[in-house]
């Protein structure tokens, strides 16, 4: 698995669960697949975050955030419309990782502008091949804008 070891990414994870943010703290490190992932616990943070404003002012700028939509204090098509919305920030990939298979939560995030949706698996096995797939994917294969 030594393709894995070429790809430097800064990866922002929106997430709540601890599970699933610990999970996909083993997948990428264990990889080494990215040079940073950052973690944020809510929809207000990822923003503060994502403009570097208060205890974030020297934050990462991501290539690609990892957004789930069941959050606290906002959610992720909350988010998602405000990134989508910034000209600083709309150019940055964000990939809707969550439990939610509704019909209607997918055409709402892709009418948001979400670059893709991908349902959770439930499966520990199947959750880390779908991590590695997301990061080969738009670290390997997509070719997009380069952030500082």
């Amino acid at each position: 698995m030594n393709e894995y070891k070429k790809i430097k990414a800064k990866i922002l994870l929106v997430e709540d669960n601890a599970a699933d943010i610990r999970l996909t703290k083993e997948v990428l490190q264990e990889r080494k697949m990215v040079s940073s992932l950052d973690v944020v616990r809510d929809g207000v943070e990822v923003i503060d975050f994502l403009k570097k404003k208060g205890k974030y002012s020297n934050a990462n700028t991501p290539n690609l955030i990892l957004l789930d939509l069941n959050l606290p204090k906002r959610n992720g098509f909350e988010v998602l419309e405000e990134i989508k919305r910034d000209e600083e920030l709309k150019r940055i990939p964000v990939v809707i990782l969550t439990v939610s298979d509704a019909n209607e939560d997918l055409v709402k995030a892709y009418n948001l502008h979400a670059n893709c949706y991908v349902i959770k698996p439930l499966e520990m096995k199947e959750f880390s091949r779908i991590i590695n797939s997301i990061v080969i994917f738009w670290f390997r294969i997509v070719k997009h804008i380069q952030v500082e």
